[in-house]
């Protein structure tokens, strides 16, 4: 059976035949019964020819929600050719916080084209959302919010409620506030529906939840929704004034985006990178940190350089000098990995992180001796030499000891330089244990064998 929200292979080949010979109808035909998450996926999924046809042919009533699953990266390419008023219009109906994060892939002085394009009371609305950095909860928040008075009945905000034709996305609760609009709880809807409707919402209503302050980062955001189970939550400004609500639909965005900045940040590259851009947009980074492995590279290869006496003398330094990198470059990977995961919970701090250190140098110095006795008994079995087992074995301990302090030292000192450790702490972990594990090795066996 072909889900509502999957195309068959018969649809596939179908469409590409359509896209092939340019036929709008048949385009049209096939894909206008699929979600707007599925159609952006067939475009994100496509080539860059591809795109710009498939785009084409999608109803204009869902090009907007279509718009708003793309990455930002394909998002950009179909903006850039848009007029102010055609993006206006691409962006009606949307919640408020999806079209700032659509405005926001564009120059200044078109986003303010477009606000002209748009009514009073949206203009309002996003103007005030993008007054806010994109990653703070200000940035993240909607203006959609239901409010209520502590002083009314629950009869009377079921009236209300009456009155609307739909409720905001993802609306557990309304939110509760004085008469200078001042946050002052919650009223989740379960309770207005269960409670009796003569009482006030002053005597139902939760005033457990705190309030998120606007200028949170996106990741304190997520991190109390995560503590707290919450699904939404107020966002007020420094006076305790509701500004707007964040629902755990944005939450997950940061989640997600999160994840994928970390495990892109690894290869040195942007986390909304399109996975088929052309060659004119993916060489430059690339490139980029191509270049400064090069140098790092090349300072390894200094250091060997250095020692290029001691190797000729005894060639199988030279067979076991990736021993000793290869098993700190691992080791310092491991501890590098958990105190930025640690940090990006925010589980790290002044009072606990010697508590860390002293853990990562222990596993590190009992690594080293364990696998300093396993690969010196190798090299001597292999060489016949206990000379070069030794030194083998003690470089090992004092590049896993590296590695422990390097893991845990390199990203802290990085953040309080405002460099993401996800993007360059890797690099920097694995030239210090590279070039380090050199010296130590070839050194230790200059001074054995003078």
């Amino acid at each position: 059976m072909i889900h509502d929200d999957a195309l068959s292979h018969e649809q596939y080949a179908e469409l590409g035949n359509a896209v092939a010979q340019d036929d709008g109808a048949r385009i049209r035909s096939v894909i206008k019964h699929l979600p707007p998450v599925n159609q952006a996926r067939l475009i994100e999924s496509s080539t860059p020819p591809t795109r710009r046809l498939l785009w084409e042919n999608i109803a204009d009533e869902a090009q907007p929600e279509v718009l708003t699953e793309l990455s930002e990266d394909i998002q950009s390419q179909f903006l850039e050719r848009m007029e102010a008023s055609e993006v206006a219009a691409a962006t009606e109906g949307l919640e408020t916080d999806d079209i700032v994060d659509i405005l926001q892939q564009l120059p200044e002085n078109i986003i303010q084209d477009v606000l002209q394009e748009m009514s009073w009371q949206d203009r309002h609305r996003v103007e005030r959302v993008l007054s806010f950095d994109e990653d703070t909860a200000g940035g993240l928040m909607n203006t959609d919010t239901i409010t209520v008075r502590p002083k009314f009945t629950l009869d009377v905000v079921l009236r209300y409620l009456r009155r609307h034709d739909d409720l905001p996305n993802t609306t557990d609760s309304l939110f509760v506030v004085n008469s200078g609009d001042e946050y002052v709880g919650t009223l989740p809807l379960s309770r207005v529906l269960t409670s009796d409707p003569s009482m006030t919402v002053r005597e139902v209503m939760v005033t457990s939840v705190e309030p998120i302050v606007a200028t949170a980062t996106d990741r304190e955001v997520a991190m109390l929704f995560e503590r707290n189970d919450l699904v939404s939550a107020p966002v007020v400004d420094e006076s305790g004034c509701l500004l707007g609500r964040i629902t755990i639909d944005d939450v997950v965005d940061v989640i997600r985006e999160d994840t994928d900045h970390n495990m892109m940040g690894l290869a040195g590259l942007d986390d909304d990178i399109d996975t088929f851009a052309t060659v004119r947009k993916s060489l430059p980074r690339r490139a980029l940190w191509l270049s400064i492995n090069l140098l790092a590279a090349f300072t390894s290869s200094s250091v060997i350089k250095m020692f290029e006496a001691t190797i000729e003398q005894v060639v199988a330094l030279a067979i076991l000098m990736p021993i000793v990198a290869s098993m700190g470059g691992v080791a310092g990977n491991q501890t590098l990995t958990v105190v930025i995961r640690g940090m990006a919970l925010g589980q790290i701090s002044k009072s606990n992180l010697g508590w860390l250190l002293r853990r990562e140098l222990t596993m590190g110095l009992i690594n080293g001796l364990f696998f300093a006795i396993s690969v010196g008994l190798m090299s001597y079995l292999w060489f016949g030499a206990w000379t070069l087992g030794l030194v083998i074995g003690l470089a090992l301990i004092f590049n896993l000891l590296n590695a422990a302090i390097a893991g845990t030292v390199i990203p802290l000192v990085l953040k309080s330089m405002k460099i993401d450790p996800a993007l360059a702490g890797g690099m920097i972990q694995t030239t210090a244990t590279d070039v380090l594990g050199f010296l130590s090795f070839l050194g230790l066996a200059t001074i054995f064998y003078g």
